[in-house]
């Protein structure tokens, strides 16, 4: 059940972003170029971070709608589990494992990040552009995550399929046009 009284039963975050336009269009903005736009990771790989990032907090909305997305984007569907049960193990190409290892510490313990986690992602081959993005992402979802918790937007099963195939067929600016319905 939503905390804030305006909301109705089951709401979904779209009902927050209509609720508070100002501040959600230049949010919704920020995830098309973020998630869609140019950068050294695909969108199925910054979905995957994203899901990963949600699922490290414990946020079923974004976890479940950004995992699904990830899977209609390509990434096999066992996929985040078995991330979630070890990087190291996981069946995820050798240079993304720094990457999410990066995305988790930042996550569990953001002040313990260290020059020699940035070295890791250049030693696997990546940019400085793509250390901005891990960052990015990463900061985007545990900001995304708190925000659903902080609202008590809960998880509707049957929403997260609609939601994933939008995202992944159209990216997120669609949602801007939603605002006005």
């Amino acid at each position: 059940m939503p905390f804030l009284p305006s909301l109705r039963p089951r709401a979904k975050l779209l009902d927050v972003f209509k609720a508070f336009p100002a501040t959600s269009k230049p949010l919704i903005e920020f995830h098309e170029e973020l998630l869609r736009g140019p950068s050294p990771f695909t969108e199925a790989e910054r979905e995957l971070i994203a899901a990963f990032v949600s699922r490290l907090n414990q946020c079923a909305y974004c976890r479940g709608v950004h995992t699904e997305t990830a899977v209609r984007l390509g990434v096999p569907g066992a996929v985040l589990e078995q991330v979630a049960e070890g990087i190291d193990r996981a069946p995820v190409m050798e240079k993304m494992k720094p990457v999410l290892r990066y995305a988790e510490k930042l996550t569990r313990a953001p002040a313990s990040i260290r020059k020699a986690d940035a070295d890791a992602l250049l030693a696997a081959g990546w940019d400085e552009t793509a250390i901005y993005h891990t960052v990015a992402v990463t900061a985007l979802f545990n900001m995304m995550n708190r925000l659903v918790e902080g609202l008590g937007i809960e998880l509707d099963p049957q929403y997260v399929p609609v939601a994933a195939q939008r995202l992944a067929d159209h990216g997120y600016l669609p949602l801007i046009d939603m605002l006005r319905r």
